[in-house]
C-alpha cells in the first residue's frame, strides 16, 4: 500500500533534532501549529529532495543485478543437515560486500539503510551473506547474490516513496490552497480585533 498519509509526513520530519524544547504552553503550541499547517497538506514524497527521488526511481527502473559488485566469496564446511557430501566438503559460501563499495552502485536514499540491514556486519562494515543449502559451491554463491538482490529491493520499497498520482497531487494542492486562504482570513480577523481594541482604548 502506498504511504502518503499526512501523519506519516509529520513523523518523517519531526526528529529529535527538530523537536521543540520544553517551553511555555502557549509559545510551544504556536510554533507547532505553524509547523503542522505547513506540511499537513503535502504528499509524503514532499519530504524528499526531487533529485534524490529521481535518482532512486531511475535506478529501480533500470536495475540490473549484473551491475552490482561481485563481492568476495569464501567457502567452508557446512554445519547443518544435508548429508555427507554437504558436511564433508567446503560448499558453504560466504559472500562479503563492503558497504563503501556497494554504496557506489546505489542511489543516495538507499545508502544509509545498508547499515540497518539484517545482513550488515559491524565488525567488517559490510553486507555479509551465507548459504549452505545447496550441494555445490557455485549454487550457494549464486544464492547469496539472490539474497542480496532481494534485500536491496526491500530497502528500496522501504526508503523510497511511491510516486504520488497526478490526481492526489491536485487534491493536496487544493487542500493547501484552502488552508492558505483560511490562514489569511484568520490573520485579517486578528488584525481587525487588535485595531478595534486599540480604537476602543483611545476612546476611553
Amino acid at each position: 500500500m502506498p504511504i502518503d498519509w499526512p501523519i506519516i509526513m509529520l513523523r518523517a520530519i519531526v526528529t529529535p533534532a527538530t523537536r521543540p524544547s520544553l517551553c511555555p504552553m502557549s509559545r510551544c503550541l504556536g510554533t507547532s501549529s505553524v509547523f503542522i499547517r505547513s506540511v499537513q497538506y503535502q504528499a509524503y514524497e514532499a519530504a524528499f529532495k526531487e533529485e534524490d527521488l529521481t535518482e532512486a526511481r531511475k535506478w529501480h527502473a533500470s536495475f540490473n543485478e549484473d551491475g552490482l559488485p561481485k563481492g568476495q566469496t569464501s567457502y567452508s564446511r557446512s554445519s547443518g543437515p544435508g548429508g555427507q557430501h554437504v558436511n564433508k566438503t567446503e560448499t558453504k559460501a560466504t559472500t562479503v560486500w563492503p558497504v563503501e563499495e556497494l554504496s557506489k552502485k546505489l542511489p543516495k536514499l538507499m545508502r544509509p539503510a545498508l547499515r540497518s540491514s539484517k545482513y550488515y556486519s559491524k565488525r567488517t562494515d559490510s553486507i555479509t551473506i551465507q548459504a549452505q543449502t545447496q550441494r555445490s559451491r557455485s549454487a550457494n554463491a549464486d544464492e547469496n547474490h539472490v539474497k542480496l538482490v532481494k534485500e536491496l529491493q526491500k530497502i528500496y520499497r522501504e526508503k523510497v516513496p511511491r510516486e504520488t498520482s497526478s490526481e492526489k497531487k491536485k487534491k493536496y494542492e487544493a487542500l493547501e490552497q484552502s488552508s492558505r486562504e483560511s490562514r489569511l482570513r484568520s490573520k485579517k480577523q486578528q488584525s481587525s480585533k487588535k485595531a478595534f481594541r486599540k480604537g476602543k482604548g483611545r476612546d476611553e
